[in-house]
């Protein structure tokens, strides 16, 4: 099973030529982009690492790919995000964001139901990656 976060994560993994695609997409309409990367993608985990800085005024599609490719090397077994945002009305808001790479394994998650006050039920959840230690979670298997 595989995380589902970002706009396509209904459709099979992109390929580069497909990134690039968004890329290009974003930016011809002004917006900068940023290659983010987590070991932790719980669904509440919005704050992923930054790799680097945001791509502000870039025109070129392959120096934001390039970024990606070199994010895809140092952790390849990662979840890597390409975040674009907008800053038209005055603020940056994420106005796209997708999973351009993902470890080989993924654990998924379970969900635990806790009973409350008045008939209430809770649930969480939570990644079996977390039992491991952070940086190590999505290692060979």
């Amino acid at each position: 099973m595989h995380l589902t976060q970002g706009t396509f994560s209904y459709l099979p993994e992109l390929t580069d030529e497909e990134i690039t695609s968004q890329i290009e997409y974003s930016l011809a309409r002004g917006w900068a982009l940023a290659v983010e990367f987590t070991d932790d993608p719980h669904p509440r985990n919005t704050y992923w690492e930054m790799w680097g800085l945001p791509m502000f005024d870039l025109a070129d599609p392959a120096g934001v790919l390039g970024e990606v490719k070199r994010c895809r090397d140092a952790y390849p077994s990662f979840y890597i995000r390409l975040s674009a945002y907008d800053a038209s009305l005055g603020r940056q808001t994420t106005a796209l964001a997708f999973i351009v790479n993902r470890p080989a394994y993924e654990p998924g998650f379970r969900v635990e139901r806790q009973e409350t006050s008045d008939r209430r039920i809770r649930y969480t959840l939570h990644p079996y990656a977390a039992d491991r230690p952070h940086w190590e979670r999505y290692g060979e298997r």
